[in-house]
């Protein structure tokens, strides 16, 4: 492989790919478990309204929900005139702004496979803990958290390949600035733009195969669908 394609700003772009992406997955499976036990337990129009939103982004264009993030973060947008009133940096350009919009593109990945692990449990698990008068809190952590284990597992695996590969919210948000909010997707995208097809060529077959062994990964999970919640 010649070390040309792998120059410092493409290690740059790998390496801030791979830190997003186990960023905005620690954040989502800790940021997800309250929501999707909430939806997996709450039977009402509440639910479906809320559900509906957090799955958004599965339809949603990506260039979509990026120009909206890049508003609202923006020096006239809500959030982007609280940060200015704070005197805190844009976070328009920048890695926190990436994470913000990663998080919630990648929203409906980890929020999915935890609720349906969450809803095939049932409520025997939870009815014997009673029984055995262990609090509720004791309960979720001793009991639920090891039944979703393999929820856990698939979460994560579809939010960090999903955060990897994702171009659309990056572009609009941070742009393609290297060394600051270039991507792996981004960093192809420029070498598309400068006609540099064979740089392209070896990152996008990396992302080729990357997106089949995560996808092989997960084929092995449903080998055991007692233990997989897809």
């Amino acid at each position: 492989m010649p070390e040309v394609f792998f120059d410092s700003s493409t290690l740059a772009a790998i390496g801030l790919s791979l830190q997003l992406a186990c960023v905005t997955t620690l954040v989502l499976l800790a940021f997800a478990t309250p929501l999707a036990w909430w939806l997996s337990r709450r039977a009402s129009w509440l639910r479906s309204c809320v559900g509906s939103m957090v799955a958004i982004p599965i339809v949603l264009p990506p260039s979509v929900l990026g120009f909206y993030l890049l508003v609202a973060l923006g020096p006239n947008g809500p959030i982007g005139h609280i940060t200015h009133m704070l005197d805190l940096p844009s976070l328009n350009f920048s890695f926190s702004g990436l994470l913000i919009g990663s998080v919630i593109y990648s929203l409906p990945f980890a929020i999915q496979p935890i609720q349906n692990a969450f809803e095939s449990m049932g409520t025997r698990p939870l009815e014997v803990a009673a029984t055995l008068r262990a609090s509720p809190m004791d309960t979720f952590i001793h009991v639920v958290l090891p039944l979703a284990k393999p929820g856990y597992v698939t979460a994560g695996v579809l939010v960090f390949a999903h955060t990897v590969g994702e171009f659309g919210v990056v572009l609009m948000l941070g742009g393609n600035i290297p060394g600051k909010t270039q991507v792996i997707s981004t960093k192809i995208y420029g070498h598309v733009e400068a006609m540099e097809y064979a740089q392209a060529h070896w990152l996008a077959a990396m992302m080729l195969i990357f997106s089949f062994f995560a996808l092989l990964s997960l084929a092995g999970l449903k080998k055991h669908p007692r233990q997989t919640y897809v």
